[in-house]
């Protein structure tokens, strides 16, 4: 596990999260003392950019439909 400053986090993110995407944990300091640690994501962890769109519904009715229907469209 690398540890690193807070400020060469803030001033190089993009090279300690490219570290992070690698597969590296990084541990954060402020003032000596570990304030956070950046752990990779594991593929296999749901996110909402993998999870297909669905209509919002109620009771298993779609709210766009029940408007339409409501509004006589």
């Amino acid at each position: 596990m690398a540890e690193i400053p807070f400020m060469e986090l803030r001033n190089h993110a993009k090279a300690w999260f490219d570290r992070v995407w690698a597969g590296e944990v990084v541990r954060v300091l402020r003032h000596g003392k570990p304030i956070a640690d950046i752990y990779p994501i594991s593929p296999q962890s749901p996110s909402w950019k993998r999870r297909a769109a669905r209509p919002l519904a109620i009771g298993g009715k779609e709210i766009a439909r029940m408007i339409l229907e409501e509004h006589g469209d």
